[in-house]
């Protein structure tokens, strides 16, 4: 008589982990929320979290909107609306492109420049309060493991 094998019971499915992109993202998304609300108390220009983004990626001698939406993996409109927000805060201007007679550059107005390192500033405090929270180990590892050069994407 062979031998009564009981039924299995299949493992219980993993739990849900939430894959890297999405952990990065809510990483972006808690330093954003903390810069803006640090921005509003400090008595700020209102901005938007895209115009935040669009600050963080443009160069200091001032860049198209064309290479502001190809950094920002948004859409020209989208940056193009972002920038006029942001012209008309007097946080940026569009000056002719001295390279291209058919293109403007955008750069930050004297005001952009003082917001820009006051948002600069608050970064550094924020960073020093996530190590407070999570350490100070974790935060270095963090940054080393960000800053290595990870090669290009993988294709398929």
């Amino acid at each position: 008589m062979p031998a009564s094998t009981a039924p299995t019971t299949p493992p219980p499915p993993p739990s849900p982990c939430r894959n890297l992109p999405q952990l990065l993202g809510d990483a972006r998304r808690w330093f954003e929320e903390a810069l803006l609300a640090a921005m509003d108390a400090a008595g700020g220009p209102p901005v938007t979290s895209t115009q935040v983004q669009l600050f963080a990626v443009l160069d200091a001698e001032g860049t198209t909107v064309a290479a502001l939406a190809r950094r920002m993996g948004v859409t020209r409109q989208t940056a193009h609306q972002a920038v006029h927000g942001l012209v008309a805060a007097g946080l940026l201007e569009q000056v002719a492109d001295p390279a291209s007679a058919r293109q403007r550059l955008i750069r930050r107005t004297p005001a952009g420049e003082r917001a820009h390192h006051q948002a600069e500033c608050l970064l550094q405090d924020l960073e020093r309060q996530l190590a407070a929270r999570i350490g100070h180990d974790t935060v270095e590892a963090l940054r080393t493991a960000l800053e290595s050069f990870w090669g290009p994407p993988p294709t398929a």
